[in-house]
């Protein structure tokens, strides 16, 4: 569970979990479930699906090195919301 201030607080801070466990476990995740999403207290829980990093197994690309809040926008509407996150690489 991670937790911010604002959405946009939020945001950053769940993608930068993920990325956390990329690098401390290794961890590549194909699929996120959210299982709790608490708008009053700005928290967000999820589960992974995924497998660990194998070399042999997945090509390497671009390496994200952070989440940046950069230019960081989460825009709702009705019907739909947009995100806008910039990472370094």
């Amino acid at each position: 569970c991670v937790e911010g201030h604002d959405l946009p607080s939020l945001l950053y801070n769940f993608l930068d979990e993920w990325l956390f466990q990329f690098n401390a476990d290794a961890f590549v995740c194909k699929r996120v479930k959210i299982t709790a999403f608490d708008r009053a207290r700005w928290a967000i829980a999820s589960e992974g699906v995924g497998e660990t990093f194998e070399l042999g197994r997945h090509p390497q690309g671009i390496e994200v090195k952070a989440i940046t809040y950069s230019a960081l926008r989460v825009t709702e509407d009705v019907e739909r919301t947009d995100v806008l996150v910039i990472v370094d690489i």
